[in-house]
């Protein structure tokens, strides 16, 4: 049986979750995540899309992306593909590394846009691996709260979300407990394999 197509179109917006294969590790040190974004910034260039947010977890990444030309299935086989190739050639390994098909979820109201960014920021401190998200390396979250440039990153669209103090906004934003568009978000957002 034929897998149903997924519906994309230009200016789409997604939450993108992809899971190391039965649960494996995606990243065994700074190196690996280091070339995972250097995948993503290539692909970038070649397939251009705007990431508003990214987590890197040891096992799993979360994307926010917004497509242009490309669907989010050529977007993800370029950098899933080529990051596969170079963990099994680095790490002596073989064999799927991502556990089948990405998970996508169409974000297509400006509550879930936000509420998605907050999923994926706070994702690193609802594994228990830090107490506050601006803690975790791997995360866009540190470049929403200074200057700081991030190549593969567009901070504006969600920033654009709040009033001056941008940043000081969002991330209280991020902070607050018990927001509802927030709380139906994660009810709703369960990808396979969670």
């Amino acid at each position: 049986m034929s897998r149903k197509p997924r519906q994309w179109y230009k200016g789409a917006r997604y939450h993108i979750t992809a899971r190391g294969n039965r649960g494996s590790d995606l990243f065994y040190d700074d190196a690996d995540f280091e070339e995972y974004i250097r995948f993503i910034r290539w692909c970038q260039e070649d397939m251009p899309f705007i990431l508003h947010a990214y987590c890197l977890m040891t096992n799993h990444i979360h994307f926010l992306l917004e497509v242009k030309n490309h669907s989010p299935g050529e977007i993800m086989k370029f950098i899933q593909f080529r990051y596969a190739k170079y963990f099994n050639s680095r790490h002596k390994v073989y064999g799927h590394l991502f556990q089948g098909r990405y998970y996508s979820k169409l974000i297509d109201t400006r509550a879930y846009f936000l509420a998605a960014s907050k999923y994926i920021h706070l994702n690193p401190v609802e594994a228990g691996i830090c107490s506050k998200p601006q803690s975790y390396m791997w995360s866009s979250y540190p470049c929403y709260l200074s200057n700081k440039e991030c190549p593969i990153l567009t901070t504006q669209a969600l920033l654009d979300c709040f009033h001056e103090p941008k940043r000081l906004r969002y991330s209280a934003y991020i902070m607050q407990e018990g927001e509802e568009a927030f709380g139906d978000y994660c009810k709703e957002y369960r990808p396979q394999g969670s």
